[in-house]
């Protein structure tokens, strides 16, 4: 490849990298994204009423219950709501979006518990974003790869950001690379397409430039012959980077990498997020 080539080549990859990130960073900070989120609200029986959501909530045997005094609704798939509306019982990891006004209250169930996450777009923390700061793009940090399925998905249980939390994910397989002529091996969870992958881990960077608890890469799905490519260019900050407000999960036991991945999203730049619990002992 010819020296002109090689510049060509880098400055296409790192336009896709920028890309990229300029996605990530508009889905992070839209008008419902995670920096929306003013309250993080865990449910039990009694209703109960908060200051930035519609109605009483309470969580059921028969699921998510709110109750809409006169005068207040909620718009659910095109349905307005009124009065009192079940949500029926929502599986682990999924939320739904009633709008109010112009927030949405992201009703989800999350480590086994009914939470409600109401998402405001004047939040201070969305308004006062000025984006997340990154190593810039190096071809280097694309690392050719190789899925190693297991005989049958191993359920994993992971801490979470929220202490007192955790989450089971089924993880299919590992993902085997080599860095600097030694070969790791990483923990891989579905990712949201189909056949995709997803890894959560830390390296010796974690806690010093970049984000103490994890961070996040997408795999897209291997080829015939098993073959991935591991860009940690792309290793992502998840929520609880920016927030307190979020539940996200923590890297698998052995998922940290012993050396520095100087690659992808650094630490935001602010204030850090406060530790949280789950409230009551749940």
């Amino acid at each position: 490849m010819t020296a002109r080539a090689e510049e060509t080549d880098r400055a296409a990859f790192a336009e896709e990298w920028r890309q990229w990130h300029a996605e990530k960073e508009a889905a992070l900070a839209g008008p419902h994204g995670f920096l929306a989120i003013t309250g993080l609200h865990w449910l039990d029986a009694t209703p109960t009423r908060y200051p930035d959501a519609p109605g009483a909530w309470s969580s059921t045997p028969e699921g998510v219950v709110v109750e809409l005094a006169d005068g207040e609704e909620l718009t659910l798939d095109g349905r307005v709501l009124r009065g009192r509306h079940d949500f029926g019982v929502l599986g682990e990891r999924v939320s739904l979006f009633p709008a109010a006004g112009d927030a949405v209250v992201e009703v989800a169930k999350r480590g086994g518990y009914d939470i409600l996450r109401p998402r405001h777009p004047d939040n201070g923390l969305r308004r006062n974003f000025t984006g997340t700061p990154a190593y810039a793009p190096d071809p280097r940090w694309a690392r050719a790869g190789r899925y190693v399925p297991f005989d049958e998905p191993r359920p994993t249980t992971v801490g979470a950001a929220v202490e007192g939390l955790q989450h089971v994910y089924d993880a299919p397989g590992e993902v085997e690379f080599e860095i600097d002529g030694t070969t790791h091996r990483l923990t891989a969870f579905n990712g949201q397409a189909p056949g995709s992958l997803l890894v959560l881990f830390t390296d010796a960077t974690s806690g010093v430039t970049t984000y103490a608890a994890n961070r996040s890469l997408s795999i897209d799905a291997p080829d015939p012959e098993g073959r991935v490519l591991v860009d940690f260019n792309r290793a992502s900050n998840l929520p609880c980077a920016y927030t307190d407000l979020a539940t996200c999960p923590l890297p698998p036991a052995g998922n940290r990498l012993p050396v520095p991945v100087e690659a992808g999203e650094k630490t935001p730049t602010g204030p850090a997020p406060a530790a949280r619990s789950v409230p009551g002992g749940k």
